[in-house]
């Protein structure tokens, strides 16, 4: 019998309707095996580097679980965010959905073409900040350090502009 994994995954667009784009792959995911289980709020933040001119990104993070290994979860990202317009390539491009895989189970896994816990997420407010709102108690496994704590570290320049836009609502 399969394991079932708990997984964190980051939602990420500033193109279009990042909202719109959030529901669609929701669906898609579902489709795939993720049990979807609960949705951060949305967060609003500027797009990275500062000065490119892009539009703000929306961002969210959704706690599922996923029967197969981490490779499978990070293929059908791949896939979903393919199928709803991401073209990769440009890196700190705009994007239609950007799907990060957070946390997998927990588990520390650092191959050339899979890198969990996501090796960057502990000083993303985007990413943070809607985690915290899933898992206030959730530990790197790496660091072993609290949400608390790396929430507590981040910049102020890098917080400062963030903005909690409420709920994310689910519209069909």
């Amino acid at each position: 019998m399969s394991k079932i994994y708990p997984v964190y995954i980051a939602f990420g667009a500033n193109l279009a309707n990042p909202t719109q784009s959030f529901n669609a792959a929701l669906i898609r995911l579902e489709a795939l095996g993720f049990d979807i289980q609960a949705r951060s709020g949305l967060w609003q933040s500027p797009a990275w580097p500062a000065g490119s001119g892009q539009p703000d990104y929306i961002n969210a993070v959704v706690r599922a679980s996923f029967t197969g290994d981490a490779r499978q979860a990070l293929a059908h990202l791949h896939t979903v965010e393919a199928a709803l317009g991401r073209v990769r390539g440009v890196q700190n491009a705009a994007r239609m959905l950007d799907l990060d895989l957070l946390d997998f189970g927990g588990q520390v896994i650092d191959d050339d073409d899979i890198i969990i816990p996501h090796p960057r997420m502990m000083t993303r407010g985007f990413v943070l900040f809607p985690l915290s709102q899933l898992s206030a108690d959730w530990v790197h496994p790496v660091s072993q350090r609290a949400l608390r704590e790396a929430t507590a570290r981040l910049p102020l320049d890098d917080v400062a502009p963030m903005q909690y836009l409420g709920p994310w609502v689910i519209q069909s």
